[in-house]
């Protein structure tokens, strides 16, 4: 395994991994990440992006860092500098029946070998992709020390949140465009109130709770938590 930089600072030099990898004649390096990990409804999302040597990476952040305003910015001049994009969706019914650790790790190797270019080495966030067939390094809080992880994570959460703004036009009552299927108070009160909808994740356990019903498929299995946009 390549040797990399350490621990990192608030004032994080995101290009840092690139660069090192870089030096040991890795050129294109991937990042990976996903959205949607917590959430109670609606698909989970993850992308991989190459970034060339010389993208500006001002203004490039962990997208929960990120504005709804600066994270469109940020993904328009993500897909017209990249080196390569992909994108890859779990849906709802998908996450119930594979369990979501395994939905999270199948989306994440998908999302690497869409690229329509074969990266030379794969950063990821938090937690090692097995199978990837590539050079791989995980790299805790990836998203917010890792250029092409900061990046695949704008564009994860960009794609994701722009299907829940039209899934809430399909289903008003649960505050979609806001909450984004994550479990505010707002959105736990419209599920004990008006029972879940053909996109909530009904494997999980507060999903059923709410619901008075009992979870169907694979049980929840490690998401970051069921209140906050986590992942």
């Amino acid at each position: 395994m390549a040797a990399l930089p350490g621990g990192v600072g608030p004032l994080a030099d995101l290009g840092r991994y690139e660069r090192r990898l870089r030096e040991q004649g890795f050129r294109l390096i991937a990042g990976v990440d996903e959205a949607g990990r917590g959430a109670l409804a609606g698909p989970l999302v993850a992308a991989a992006v190459i970034l060339p040597e010389d993208f500006d990476l001002e203004g490039i952040d962990d997208s929960k860092a990120l504005t709804p305003a600066e994270r469109e910015a940020c993904y328009a001049r993500i897909l017209a500098g990249a080196v390569a994009v992909a994108v890859r969706r779990a849906t709802p019914a998908g996450i119930d029946r594979r369990g979501l650790h395994r939905s999270n790790l199948w989306l994440l190797r998908g999302a690497v070998r869409a690229l329509p270019v074969r990266p030379d080495y794969v950063l990821t966030d938090g937690f090692p992709v097995p199978r990837l067939g590539l050079p791989s390094l995980s790299i805790r809080k990836g998203d917010a020390v890792t250029a092409s992880v900061a990046a695949a994570s704008i564009v994860a959460k960009v794609v994701r949140d722009r299907a829940m703004a039209r899934y809430h036009r399909r289903f008003p009552a649960y505050g979609f465009d806001r909450n984004k299927g994550y479990g505010t108070a707002e959105h736990r009160e419209a599920l004990a109130r008006i029972g879940p909808c053909p996109i909530h994740r009904r494997s999980f356990a507060l999903v059923a709770a709410l619901a008075g019903v009992e979870p169907i498929g694979a049980a929840y299995d490690g998401a970051e938590g069921p209140t906050g946009e986590g992942a």
